[in-house]
């Protein structure tokens, strides 16, 4: 077995936790790579930090079908499998093979009429312009801070469902179901319903209220004011759109894979992480 570990920061504390995990690897006889890039052989993809740190991987990976696990440094680590103090029990599931894996839906995200900056995505150069994104969590919607409400016009397969007046709109998967759509009044999808989300953001009317779609629907965003500015979000990717804007959202045609340990999974991370049910 390759394995490779992704961490974004350079603390002592991450830094010791990168040499532990890659002894206990090695003890069990997992080869870890030190240098790898988009074309390197991988079996196992090992993130170090938090949820945004194993979100990070999961976009270093891109569509090559490579199981992320995650070790948790951060604070509520809900998509990590490992906590810091699980080093040796991790590597030892790897070793035996004592692990599942959950398959999990992204969204491709496509801007038309976007002045979108040149930026360094998660180690990825983003061109000036450029216009397709991919979320694992969610794709948000949300008013500047000065602006006005956002009235939010949303079609599904090109059938007008509504304009949402609010501060503003997520289209969350179901792993993202657990994270800012829940926030907001969301509910939990499981992992494997095949649906999204629609969750507006302190909307204008008590009568708009979250929305399940199948996940194979076409959604298009676009605001009624081709002159207001807004936030958009994909998953750790920000920019500043105008109304002007029209973003097209659709199931990408591949998926993400996370690694669950031994008798974990998604309703025992819920319990465990989210105290749900308790």
């Amino acid at each position: 077995m390759k394995v490779a570990i992704y961490t974004k920061n350079n603390t002592s504390e991450h830094n010791s936790g990168r040499i532990a995990l890659i002894e206990a690897l090695q003890r069990n006889g997992i080869e870890v790579l030190d240098n790898w890039n988009a074309e390197t052989s991988i079996d196992i993809m090992i993130s170090i930090g938090g949820d945004g740190t194993l979100l990070s991987a999961v976009h270093q990976i891109g569509s090559r079908s490579i199981p992320v696990v995650g070790i948790n440094f951060g604070h509520l680590g809900f998509l990590t499998t490992a906590g810091r103090d699980d080093i040796d029990k991790l590597a030892l599931c790897l070793k035996e093979h004592r692990y599942t894996i959950e398959r999990r839906t992204m969204l491709e995200v496509s801007i038309e009429n976007g002045q979108l900056p040149s930026v360094d995505l998660d180690g990825r150069k983003v061109e000036e312009g450029a216009g397709t994104f991919f979320a694992l969590n969610e794709v948000y919607l949300h008013r500047l801070d000065k602006s006005p409400l956002l009235h939010t016009q949303v079609q599904v397969d090109g059938d007008m469902v509504a304009t949402y007046a609010a501060d503003g709109l997520i289209i969350a998967t179901p792993t993202g179901s657990t994270a800012y759509s829940l926030s907001c009044g969301g509910p939990i999808l499981a992992p494997e319903s095949g649906c999204l989300v629609v969750t507006p953001i302190a909307a204008h009317t008590l009568t708009q209220r979250p929305v399940i779609l199948s996940d194979n629907v076409h959604l298009r965003l676009r605001d009624e004011d081709p002159n207001v500015k807004y936030t958009l979000g994909v998953d750790s990717f920000v920019c500043t759109l105008t109304g002007s804007s029209i973003v097209d959202i659709r199931k990408a045609d591949y998926q993400t894979h996370l690694v669950r340990i031994e008798h974990q999974n998604f309703f025992s991370a819920i319990r465990d992480k989210l105290m749900w049910g308790m």
